[in-house]
């Protein structure tokens, strides 16, 4: 009976709205037409650059506000970076709103892209910088997804983010994470969009049908001792990114005619990066968002036509529709993210025994703990049995026989009264989602 009153009350759930191309296209042409967007570019304008770019976007989050009766709150957490791409100090500010939980408000799910955008010379800012996919379709997708979901109520807190500074050396991530932290936030997911509204790579191979998601392997916040308990007891493929991932996979396979996810498990493309990666560096779990093939010709260079070729990252090289479905799958995310519980901390001790004993802590929200187990040599999750919350209150523990810690991966999800589940958390060293302790 506990499934069917699952299922009812997911039928009973109000239906989310779906993103209008029509509106991520408009919203990308008025930031392609501030001209540049490099981070060191004019900020005084309210025609041109970075700072007249980021108070249209902070316009735009009070806007979605107005229309929700003030469900936003909108800062603008900021600092002065000095970097390689930053010679003299910069004030690097994100335009951010927050959409606070109603029961659980420190519980955090991020939406990010970063706004900022550059031309062939990373140092270049005052050259015509359109960043149309890199990055306008990120934050357009962000803006976006504020205007469908605040129309809701949730649980556990929604946050929106255009960052600044990406191009430079990821400063805007870095300055969201750190904020994240001052604010005593315990991030549930941080879903990054950075190249996210294109559907054809630069030698001609199309696929509208796949986004992909990058995950971290080993986590970035691990010490030494943390990579070897890892080694030794397994986590070396389970990080709360690489489970987030899994989740995003089955959740997009639950809704007929959107985009298909292909993970990808490595935590960026091969020697590049993304305003995730300070989020993995703090502990934070978090991924990235990008379109399923690359046009190299269209992100990163001047606007020109050389030897018949046409380079520059302009409006007419995207595909909005594919767009609208990548800022669907993330509205869909966050949803279901903002209703579950926390995954909770899980720890297996399976130990020269024939059995393994799985002990998990308690989880505000929980009516239902599920457990999980995967081959050690297995992509996905497979389902071991169902724990209803009122009867696992007293140990939070079970005994699994015959089921032998060596062969296996375990994990437990949350289940909300709602249905909404969480990400799977791995009993393993690291699978926590939360950062690990620091060793002195």
């Amino acid at each position: 009976m506990r499934y069917f009153a699952l299922l009812a009350a997911l039928v009973a759930a109000p239906a989310l709205g779906q993103a209008s191309p029509e509106r991520l296209r408009s919203d990308v042409a008025t930031l392609v037409g501030f001209g540049t967007r490099h981070t060191l570019s004019e900020t005084d304008s309210d025609t041109s650059g970075i700072g007249a770019a980021r108070r249209w976007g902070r316009a735009q989050f009070e806007q979605t506000s107005a229309a929700c009766g003030g469900c936003l709150e909108v800062v603008e957490p900021e600092r002065v970076f000095t970097g390689n791409r930053i010679p003299v100090g910069v004030l690097i500010r994100n335009v951010v709103a927050i959409q606070r939980g109603s029961e659980r408000p420190d519980e955090v799910v991020i939406i990010m892209g970063h706004i900022d955008s550059r031309a062939s010379d990373v140092m270049d800012a005052v050259s015509d910088a359109p960043g149309a996919n890199d990055n306008a379709s990120g934050s357009a997708l962000v803006l976006e997804a504020a205007r469908v979901l605040s129309k809701q109520r949730y649980p556990s807190t929604i946050v929106y983010a255009l960052l600044s500074g990406e191009e430079q050396g990821l400063y805007g991530g870095r300055l969201l994470a750190d904020y994240a932290k001052q604010q005593g936030w315990t991030v549930k997911a941080a879903l990054n969009n950075d190249i996210v509204g294109g559907s054809c790579g630069s030698d001609g191979v199309c696929d509208n049908a796949h986004v992909r998601v990058f995950s971290e392997g080993l986590r970035a916040d691990a010490s030494e001792q943390d990579a070897a308990r890892m080694r030794s007891l397994g986590g070396q493929d389970d990080s709360p990114s690489r489970n987030i991932s899994r989740w995003l996979d089955g959740l997009a396979d639950d809704f007929i005619g959107g985009l298909d996810v292909r993970q990808v498990f490595r935590a960026d493309r091969m020697g590049r990066g993304g305003d995730h990666l300070p989020f993995l560096e703090a502990g934070f779990p978090a991924v990235r968002f990008s379109v399923a093939i690359e046009d190299y010709e269209h992100q990163h260079e001047d606007v020109r036509v050389e030897n018949g070729v046409s380079y520059g990252d302009t409006v007419d090289e995207m595909d909005f529709p594919y767009l609208a479905s990548v800022t669907d799958l993330n509205i869909r995310a966050a949803d279901r993210l903002a209703q579950a519980p926390m995954p909770p901390v899980v720890s297996a001790d399976g130990l020269v025994r024939p059995d393994v004993l799985l002990e998990w802590e308690p989880v505000a929200g929980a009516t239902l703990y599920r457990i999980w187990r995967r081959a050690t040599d297995q992509r996905d999750w497979q389902w071991r049995m169902d724990l209803p919350a009122d009867l696992a209150a007293d140990l939070n523990s079970v005994v699994l026989a015959p089921d032998r810690g060596d062969d296996w991966i375990f994990g437990v999800s949350t289940v909300a009264s709602d249905g909404a589940e969480s990400p799977v958390s791995s009993a393993v060293p690291g699978g926590q989602f939360a950062p690990l302790p620091v060793v002195e």
